[in-house]
């Protein structure tokens, strides 16, 4: 049983942050819309707007669940990277964390990786950019995170 690559565990953490309400609550995540108009909390979990604020420690527990639903979808999607270095594993499984199995499932990276044209899922994992239809900086800068792992 393959196991979530800890570079998925820490590009994930490094970019969805812990979002906690400093002056209210300063030891928990309430619910909060993210740059793309989802509801989420602690780190990056999708949630109902209603849901109770969460400890970091309930955080982690959230992501670990979240991070092996993503484990498990893009082995499914791209089994070839059960042969490729952990760290194309850690990048892909990033990136279905952030946008969703689904998009992974309907693309051309997803094409491109199970063919092995690196270059090309490079060129593929920049256009996955946008949020809420526009370019957001953390997305820029969570692919060439993801990017350097492909190559790591």
């Amino acid at each position: 049983m393959i196991e979530v690559p800890k570079a998925a565990l820490e590009l994930a953490k490094r970019f969805e942050g812990f979002h906690r309400v400093p002056k209210f609550d300063p030891g928990r995540a309430h619910p909060y819309i993210c740059p793309a108009g989802y509801w989420t909390i602690g780190y990056g979990h999708l949630c109902d707007p209603k849901h109770l604020p969460i400890t970091e420690e309930e955080a982690e527990v959230y992501l670990a669940r979240d991070l092996v639903t993503a484990l498990n979808a893009t082995l499914r999607y791209c089994p070839v990277l059960v042969t490729e270095p952990e760290s194309r594993l850690a990048a892909i499984v990033d990136f279905t964390f952030n946008l969703g199995a689904g998009r992974l499932q309907t693309s051309t990276l997803r094409r491109r990786i199970n063919q092995r044209d690196w270059p090309s899922v490079v060129g593929e994992l920049k256009r996955w950019v946008q949020g809420g239809g526009r370019v957001l900086p953390g997305l820029m800068y969570r692919r060439e995170a993801e990017i350097q792992l492909i190559f790591a």
